[in-house]
């Protein structure tokens, strides 16, 4: 069995409660083989669809996707999570993402634009009323998907000093800061029109990041400067070697330990993305797609060593782990476990 500090190697599995997901799940993580052996749920706050750790592992925050959504905070220092306190109102609907931010939790709330800040106690719970909300403006062409802000995906840049948000309706990456416990706008980029932009990470030298468009089958390549807070767009990499067969919906990405590959998941058809990282970040490479082996791939996450790829295929109701060819970087199916609508997947 798993171990890391004396401690069970574990994974928390999120999932759509509406859907008939079981809350958040508890799996128990074997280091050689990658597999997922599930221990322990709760149904706490409906549709807790994205999860996040506290520095420590001890405590859990999940959102509550829901019209008045909330953020909730788990112990996690046995099988089956424990509830903190009560549920946090955030101030806007449906927060998709969250992560832990100086000493708050932030969420991006997808369907009112908006990011929330949350002050996070001593002891990891939360704050019963949230420090301050920083409402998007603005819209983009997709006359459907982009006619006000949709806040999709937050977090912290690697120097730590900012928070960076990605909004699917107005095509733009917003970087922020707290202040008095609120998040307040330092400066916002553009990023091509009508691509709708979803989530983001960092390149692990810290001087790039790379954005997965919704919209358009692409990443967008930029570099990043957190001197001074600032994120130049400078190419995009498409997703598919061809145009899609049907519906495109690029979801999660995820970045190598060693900053070698990127690998992203596509909804519709089903597949996962794999490319080479050259040109010291400046560059992306689609070596080839691999079946996820599932329906909807909603979410990717990685092993810290950066053997396993995971992968909540949110339709098929199951999460798939992969291993990694370390030459190529493509994946290799090694196994699944049902998660009714499996939405996201966090490894301590």
């Amino acid at each position: 069995m798993a171990d890391l500090g004396g401690r069970r190697r574990r994974a928390f599995i999120g999932s759509f409660t509406a859907a008939g997901g079981p809350g958040i799940v508890v799996a128990v993580v074997d280091r050689a083989s990658g597999a997922l052996t599930l221990v322990g749920s709760v149904n706490g706050v409906p549709d807790p669809s994205y999860l996040a750790l506290s520095p420590t592992g001890e405590t859990l925050y999940a959102v509550s996707e829901t019209t008045d959504g909330a953020v909730a905070a788990y112990r996690v220092t046995g099988d089956v999570p424990e509830q903190a306190g009560p549920p946090v109102p955030v101030g806007g609907s449906g927060p998709t993402h969250l992560s832990v931010f100086d000493g708050h939790v932030l969420t991006a709330n997808y369907g009112s634009g908006s990011v929330t800040a949350v002050p996070v106690r001593a002891d990891g719970s939360l704050a019963r009323v949230a420090s301050g909300v920083l409402r998007h403006t603005g819209s983009g062409p997709h006359t459907r998907r982009q006619q006000g802000p949709h806040a999709h995906h937050v977090q912290p840049d690697p120097s730590g000093r900012w928070a960076v948000s990605v909004d699917l309706g107005t095509d733009s990456v917003r970087v922020c800061a707290l202040r008095d416990g609120a998040p307040v706008l330092h400066r916002e980029h553009a990023l091509r029109p009508g691509s709708g932009p979803r989530h983001l990470a960092f390149h692990p030298a810290g001087r790039h990041a790379y954005v997965v468009n919704e919209l358009t089958p692409t990443v967008t390549v930029c570099r990043w400067d957190a001197a001074d807070g600032s994120l130049k767009p400078l190419a995009e990499a498409a997703l598919l070697p061809g145009a899609p067969a049907g519906d495109a919906y690029p979801s999660g990405l995820v970045v190598s330990p060693d900053g070698r590959f990127v690998w992203a998941a596509t909804r519709g058809e089903d597949v996962l993305s794999v490319f080479a990282v050259e040109a010291q970040g400046e560059v992306l490479r689609l070596v080839g797609t691999v079946p996820c082996h599932g329906r909807w791939p909603r979410a990717v996450a990685l092993a810290d060593s950066g053997d396993f790829l995971y992968v909540a295929n949110e339709r098929s109701g199951d999460v798939t782990w992969f291993s990694l060819d370390p030459t190529t970087g493509l994946p290799r199916r090694a196994g699944s476990v049902e998660v009714p609508a499996a939405s996201c997947v966090v490894l301590d």
